[in-house]
């Protein structure tokens, strides 16, 4: 059962901190970067189908997947004191290109023994 829906204050800040930790990682082409904020048993849901966490950051090895990202209209879902849905917009470009895209995102955050690490995400395009 969800404890709280939040869509500002501090906790809602932190966890989008967290978030923009990981497209600061795909802006700067960083594999480690974006590793150090996925679970082990990460699960992405894309339009482009399903990657673990090897694949997330193997998209990285080459150099950057983004040139800018701006994210908007979030809110948090606290399910549990281990574990919060981040749901936000993001409007981004990819790299090497000057069209702009938009998608909504959803992200499982859960609190492991090193910390709180994003477990699951899922980018819905919009139309």
């Amino acid at each position: 059962m969800t404890q709280a829906i939040l869509t500002d204050g501090p906790q809602l800040a932190a966890f989008l901190a967290l978030e923009t930790k990981v497209w600061e990682a795909l802006t700067a082409g960083d594999p480690e970067a974006d590793g150090r904020m996925l679970t082990e048993d990460f699960l992405g849901v894309y339009p482009s189908g399903f990657s673990d966490k090897a694949g997330h950051c193997e998209q990285l090895q080459d150099g950057p997947v983004m040139a800018d990202y701006r994210l908007s209209d979030a809110q948090l879902r606290v399910i549990s004191d281990g574990a919060v849905l981040l749901s936000y917009r993001a409007a981004y470009c990819p790299a090497g290109s000057r069209e702009w895209k938009e998608m909504l995102i959803s992200s499982l955050w859960e609190k492991r023994a090193d910390g709180w690490l994003n477990s699951f995400s899922q980018d819905t395009p919009t139309a």
